[in-house]
């Protein structure tokens, strides 16, 4: 009898960068990256290049529920990663839509500012995130702007990002990981806090680069891709923050338009995996 094989998938649900550096198209570079197969489900079409975003034009609501069941319903994903998420009507079709797949690890990165410092999210959508999204998600990744917006707090070090932390645990989310890369200095510093107990400071090396754009995409992304082929949510959170760190390291002197531009995504490219199905 012939054997059949399938791909480990991933989903991604989140915005369109037209400039290809970040969203939609950092996400499936980093899936085939990392030897996953992508699918997606497009939330809004951007207008935006390296110098920052012009416009943006929302994707109805149902009509990204449809892209999300056409997904689940047959190439049902190991892991999603959800990206921007910029108007109540999104954050309430997603939260239902998901509700019909409990048992998918979902990592989410709450997109509210660009790196060119632009708002991508509805003044009112931010509390519906935390009332209606959060409490389903696996990981929460924010930024400390982003956080800073959740929390209502000011932070500025390691501690206030514990304190931050642990405030975005009580939302409901299984876990949080707050990315400190918006406080300069020789050493970064995430922090990882999970409802489990599970308390981690993970520290890199500060890269002097230009090319960031679509960092905080790429990094959720890499989670659900590591999840996705098997490893636990800890050892996927080292592995995806090693990966964004040779991707900035590998892509620092590379230009790419005017502005911020894009992570060096292929600098190791897996093959796609495969696994016998039964």
């Amino acid at each position: 009898m012939r054997k059949v094989y399938q791909y480990p998938s991933v989903l991604t649900i989140a915005g369109s960068d037209s400039g290809g550096g970040a969203g939609i198209q950092a996400d499936l570079k980093t899936f085939s990256a990392l030897g996953c197969y992508g699918t997606s489900a497009i939330t809004a079409i951007t207008i935006q290049n390296t110098l920052g975003v012009t416009g943006i034009h929302s994707i109805p609501a149902d009509i990204v529920q449809g892209q999300i069941i056409a997904v689940m319903d047959d190439i049902r994903p190991a892991a999603i990663k959800i990206g921007m998420v910029h108007s109540t009507e999104l954050a309430i079709a997603i939260s239902a839509t998901l509700k019909a797949y409990p048992d998918t690890p979902v990592i989410f990165d709450p997109v509210m500012v660009a790196t060119s410092g632009d708002k991508l999210i509805k003044e009112d959508t931010v509390s519906v995130l935390k009332e209606i999204l959060f409490p389903l998600m696996t990981l929460i990744t924010p930024n400390l702007d982003e956080a800073e917006i959740l929390t209502g707090q000011h932070i500025t070090n390691a501690e206030e990002m514990r304190s931050a932390a642990r405030s975005l645990l009580q939302t409901g989310c299984a876990a949080v990981l707050l990315k400190g890369g918006h406080l300069k200095g020789p050493k970064l510093f995430d922090v990882y806090i999970s409802a489990d107990g599970e308390e981690e400071i993970f520290e890199s090396d500060y890269i002097d680069s230009e090319n960031v754009h679509g960092t905080g995409c790429t990094l959720s992304s890499a989670i659900a891709a590591y999840i996705a082929t098997g490893n636990l949510l800890s050892e996927a959170i080292a592995k995806a923050r090693n990966y964004v760190h040779e991707a900035i390291l590998h892509g620092k002197n590379v230009k790419t338009g005017q502005g911020h531009g894009p992570l060096n995504h292929f600098f190791d490219p897996q093959k796609l995996f495969k696994y016998e199905m039964e």
